[in-house]
């Protein structure tokens, strides 16, 4: 019995040639390296220390990250152009979570608040 297998001639050469080269051991398939990540270690270590920190909002013009502007952040900062769904991506993989504590204004009095408390009498 024949059987006939489509190959290309030179997908054949190559698996010859990995053969040749490396035994059996060249006949496993392999994955690529994938692309280069956009940023370093030391690039990723600053945003998350940006999105931990939070922005200032006299100079960041907003009272708490969102992956718009955390995307126009790493454009000013890194020269890199990413897209929201990226930013997200990165927040992911820092292990960091979308949900966010409520923003509190910057001019709050904490003894205003204690003193402002109602206490009762057990």
């Amino acid at each position: 019995m024949c059987m006939t297998v489509d190959m290309d001639r030179q997908t054949l050469r190559d698996w010859v040639h990995r053969y040749n080269a490396e035994g059996l051991a060249g006949l496993i398939s392999r994955v690529g390296v994938g692309p280069a990540p956009l940023l370093n270690e030391a690039q990723m270590a600053e945003l998350l220390a940006l999105v931990v920190n939070g922005p200032d909002p006299e100079v960041d013009r907003v009272v708490r990250w969102r992956c718009v502007d955390l995307r126009e952040q790493v454009a000013r900062r890194f020269s890199v152009d990413t897209t929201e769904r990226t930013i997200g991506r990165w927040l992911r993989q820092l292990k960091l979570t979308r949900l966010q504590p409520r923003p509190f204004h910057p001019k709050k009095d904490l003894a205003a608040q204690e003193t402002f408390k109602k206490t009762s009498v057990a």
